[in-house]
């Protein structure tokens, strides 16, 4: 079982992302990580996200939520889980997010129409 973190490469960024650089105590094998990336198409973000998804799954199927009488220790693992969760699907939509845009062409006149109508054409969509 190996473990390696180096923040040039693919596989550091993603650790980094999860804050998965103790190599005393790591939550993923170099080869799960690699597992992740290799699913999400080498995207970096998008591996971090759905290794964040896996890291709240356990919480939940681990910590439920506990708390002890007349103790001072309590744990709440879907609150945990949630906030990973919310961690994934914001690192997901920065990874979609390209920093491209759309254009949306408006149709207001009889000419506009016929000139969108033209250019939809020229695409090929019908």
């Amino acid at each position: 079982m190996a473990f390696t973190f180096d923040a040039t490469t693919d596989r550091g960024k993603v650790r980094m992302l999860i804050t998965d650089r103790d190599d005393s105590n790591p939550i993923f094998q170099d080869a799960e990580i690699d597992a992740y990336l290799e699913m999400e198409g080498s995207s970096v973000k998008h591996a971090a996200a759905s290794a964040l998804s896996s890291i709240a799954t356990d919480q939940v199927l681990l910590l439920k939520k506990i708390k002890l009488l007349g103790g001072d220790l309590e744990t709440d693992g879907p609150a945990v889980a949630k906030e990973l969760r919310e961690l994934a699907k914001q690192l997901r939509a920065d990874a979609d997010n390209d920093g491209s845009f759309d254009i949306a062409e408006q149709v207001v006149d009889d000419f506009t129409f016929r000139d969108r109508a033209f250019k939809q054409w020229q695409r090929g969509v019908f």
